[in-house]
């Protein structure tokens, strides 16, 4: 098991109007989030003209994201889907072949670490 760290970058276009609807998801699914050890980053960025959001994603090794992928946060994707779509979905790093398998399903593009430092 990799235990270097696992980094998501998920891409949104927000619903016109829906903007309000978003951030209340953002905030409880981050809440879900806070909850889990091996989250160490959760942060969510929106565009100037608040019709596009990155969620950039942070977890310690293989065990944090699946601990994510089974966690509160994942089970309020339907509700975000509501208002908003995602419109890219980037995963760096090793997650695991189980992790792997789901994030695939969700339409996530992985990329193995081939080189650089983490600290």
């Amino acid at each position: 098991m990799s235990k270097k760290p696992i980094y998501f970058v998920v891409s949104f276009t927000i619903n016109d109007g829906k903007l309000d609807a978003f951030k209340e998801i953002a905030q409880a699914m981050t809440a879900g989030t806070q909850e889990e050890s091996g989250a160490l980053g959760y942060e969510w960025h929106v565009s100037d003209d608040q019709k596009r959001c990155r969620l950039i994603e942070t977890y310690a090794d293989q065990a944090a994201v699946q601990a994510h992928i089974n966690g509160a946060a994942v089970k309020l994707i339907p509700q975000l889907l509501e208002s908003s779509s995602v419109s890219g979905f980037e995963v760096y790093g090793d997650p695991g072949p189980e992790a792997a398998q789901t994030l695939k399903g969700f339409g996530a593009e992985l990329f193995e670490h081939w080189n650089g430092l983490v600290r």
